[in-house]
């Protein structure tokens, strides 16, 4: 690839945010006892911009490295340096390559300059001349941290986070050399860990600490003087007083690494059919670039990283990730849709819960870690008041031993939470959310109460996740205060906050709502007051439609194993056990009279809650899965088996057809939300790009509505 090919790229993006090289000479400091080593030139990677705003890596910002690195190789073969450093503004390294920018590359020729560009850069800050350096101030994600790995020696700050080869998250692989060095520098058990492991488990980075552990960094040191302290080391690394020690580093040729290389890649195909399901190709990529290498030069393998990138930035998986990432998890989840203008939203200076119980305190705790205000729950008698505290105290007490929390933290925490039998303690509350038993005449029941006792004010929340909000309203005399707040759980997890506006909802208790949600550091969709508002609605057509396969007579394994091909993070019998079958029932029963027959309610799992089993599944005398034959002795079949292929062909189908009536009732603004929500809300996996970019690929989407959910091109490729 030529220089006017790089350019050629470049000109394609002339609104690309660059992030600029600047180039500064420092004299060495002076090694006891010698003089300073020399000149050395730090390159600070800045886009001018504040730390909202991450530095990133398109075609523009990699032509002016490159001709930065170039002139520092000249000065490097001139004398005139003794070494190069490259760091970042602060919080960044660099957090990657620009997503936008990839994602806008239509032929795949484009995609391989793109890869082949980054190489030739990196290649040129690998061979200078002189060593060089990478000071890791901050996040490194991507094509950042590959920076800091093509350097020759890294150091790292304490309080850098975000450390990350994040690619098989994104529907890539470690495209500029780091799925080579990586497993050489740290051992390839370390490299599936950063490359595959943490990826898939709902993109994990390291800190600072966690990467100097792993090797991947010669030295650490404290932010307060970071960048002072680095230069200190390179000077005696360049002086020849520092020889760093590289303890995981291993030499691939050897036959002992050979054996861990391959043990290694097969841990990863394991790991990767466990989360996946084997339905995303990224992954299964970064695994196979990992197996080729090791018997690879680095130019070899620079070549065929290169290829395989150009090859997954054209798949439909890459555009469907970058879209559920970036343009929904990342810039939609910012600015939801049909918001009030946040003016309007009031103070809130306490906190109500009513019930004690584990949905209860787990809400409480929530609500005086992140907002920092007095929080009181109710229940119907001390003891139960005394159990919800005392599980926010013990939680917490968790969280300090784990040094999530400070114990000053911790004890501010504890004494916000109290408890009282009685509601005359909403009193003076601006937010007061019930979490009792999910039935209507109950909530109403409470709502009556609270109103009678709270100021008008108050905003009246519910947590409930099918019911009518509508309804627990209705014979209130302010039925404008009450609103949906609908969490998931685990509550301190799930980022996802289904905020349910019911036909009479004031603007300012719903703006009230938003900002409470974003103090809560939950991500918040405005839902329709409709039953079971999204995602459960969206996951109960989705369980009720295999369980009825199974009820007709298919296989227990097929119907349960019918959608692998989605990648979903767990079985529609493992999702219901682990939700409960009772919990799991009384929606679909409140499904079943919202909408009818769409939604069937399952004799059999009736007659299952009935007698006390808690999930279809049980462990067999091998370990493997089985249904007991108690179990089956309970149920009654029918004569109607299906395939895998018919049960994955009908549940696609409903799916398409749910949320299609869900967009035509206008439960959400539109289908990005279904996304975001079941992205944020159910685990659908990010490979997908959401629900509605999978079913229009699938075909679902034109089969049953007679067009797709989302234009092409946008989490797809272009028509």
């Amino acid at each position: 690839m030529s220089a006017a090919d790089f350019t050629k790229l470049a000109e394609m993006f002339p609104n690309e945010t660059v992030t600029h090289s600047y180039v500064q000479d420092i004299e060495l400091p002076a090694p006891a006892g010698k003089p300073s080593p020399g000149t050395f030139a730090l390159i600070t990677l800045d886009n001018g911009l504040d730390h909202a705003k991450p530095t990133t890596l398109g075609p523009n910002t990699l032509v002016e490295l490159g001709t930065v690195l170039e002139g520092l190789r000249e000065r490097a073969g001139r004398g005139e340096i003794v070494g190069v450093g490259v760091t970042g503004k602060p919080y960044y390294l660099v957090a990657g390559a620009d997503l936008s920018a990839v994602k806008n590359l239509e032929e795949r020729e484009h995609g391989l300059w793109m890869a082949q560009l980054g190489h030739d850069v990196y290649a040129t800050l690998a061979n200078l001349g002189v060593p060089s350096f990478a000071f890791i101030n901050g996040a490194a994600l991507g094509g950042g941290l590959e920076i800091a790995l093509q350097s020759t020696y890294r150091t790292v700050s304490t309080g850098a986070g975000a450390l990350a080869l994040p690619e098989a998250f994104l529907g890539l692989v470690p495209g500029w050399g780091g799925v080579y060095i990586l497993p050489r520098l740290i051992g390839p058990e370390n490299a599936v860990k950063v490359m595959i492991e943490n990826p898939l488990s709902n993109n994990r980075t390291l800190t600072g600490p966690q990467a100097f552990s792993l090797g991947m960094a010669d030295a650490i040191f404290e932010p307060a003087d970071f960048l002072e302290q680095s230069l200190a080391w390179a000077a005696g690394v360049i002086s020849g007083d520092v020889i760093p020690e590289r303890a995981n580093a291993v030499d691939p040729s050897e036959p002992e690494t050979a054996a861990r290389w391959a043990g290694a890649v097969a841990a990863g195909r394991a790991f990767v059919e466990a989360k996946t399901s084997n339905a995303a190709p990224a992954p299964e990529k970064v695994l196979d670039l990992l197996e080729a290498n090791r018997t690879m030069t680095q130019a070899e393998s620079a070549a065929l990283e290169c290829e395989t990138l150009a090859g997954l930035m054209q798949t439909d998986e890459f555009r469907a990730t970058v879209y559920a990432f970036l343009d929904l998890v990342q810039k939609r989840s910012k600015r939801p849709a049909g918001a009030p203008d946040r003016k309007l939203a009031r103070p809130v200076t306490k906190v109500g819960v009513v019930g004690a119980g584990l949905m209860a305190s787990q809400l409480a705790l929530l609500f005086a870690r992140q907002l920092k205000v007095p929080v009181v729950m109710t229940d119907i008698d001390q003891a139960r008041v005394d159990k919800g505290v005392g599980y926010v105290h013990a939680e917490v007490d968790k969280l300090l031993g784990k040094a999530r929390i400070s114990q000053d933290a911790a004890n501010r925490t504890k004494a916000l939470v109290t408890g009282s039998v009685s509601k005359e303690v909403f009193a003076d509350a601006d937010f007061v959310i019930e979490a009792v038993f999910e039935e209507l005449n109950v909530k109403k029941q409470v709502f009556a109460e609270l109103e009678e006792i709270v100021t008008p004010d108050c905003i009246l929340a519910t947590n409930t996740s099918s019911l009518s909000v509508t309804a627990m309203a209705e014979d209130l005399k302010h039925p404008e205060r009450v609103v949906g707040f609908h969490f998931f759980n685990p509550v301190a997890v799930m980022p996802l906050l289904e905020i349910v506006r019911a036909p009479r909802t004031d603007d300012a208790v719903l703006a009230t709502a938003f900002e409470l949600a974003k103090g809560l550091k939950k991500t918040a969709v405005l839902v329709k007051d409709a039953a079971a508002f999204v995602v459960n609605r969206i996951l109960l057509r989705l369980m009720g439609e295999v369980t009825a396969a199974f009820d007709e007579g298919t296989p227990a394994e097929v119907a349960d194993n019918a959608l692998r091909p989605m990648g979903l993070p767990m079985t529609p019998f493992t999702l219901g056990a682990m939700v409960g079958l009772p919990v799991a029932q009384h929606v679909q029963e409140s499904l079943h009279a919202a909408f009818g027959e769409r939604f069937t309610v399952s004799a059999n799992l009736q007659k299952l809650i009935d007698n006390g089993v808690k999930g279809l599944w049980a462990a067999g005398p091998d370990g493997s899965k089985e249904i007991p034959q108690s179990t089956l002795a309970l149920m009654s079949f029918g004569t109607s088996p299906s395939t895998a292929e018919q049960v994955l062909r009908r549940t696609q189908d409903a799916l398409a057809e749910e949320i299609g009536l869900m967009l035509a009732e206008g439960v959400v603004a539109g289908p990005e939300d279904i996304d975001l929500c079941m992205i944020l809300g159910a685990g659908w996996p990010m490979f997908l790009g959401g629900i509605t970019p999978y079913l229009d690929r699938v075909g679902a989407s034109e089969r049953v509505n007679g067009r797709r959910f989302l234009p092409p091109g946008a989490a797809s490729r272009p028509a």
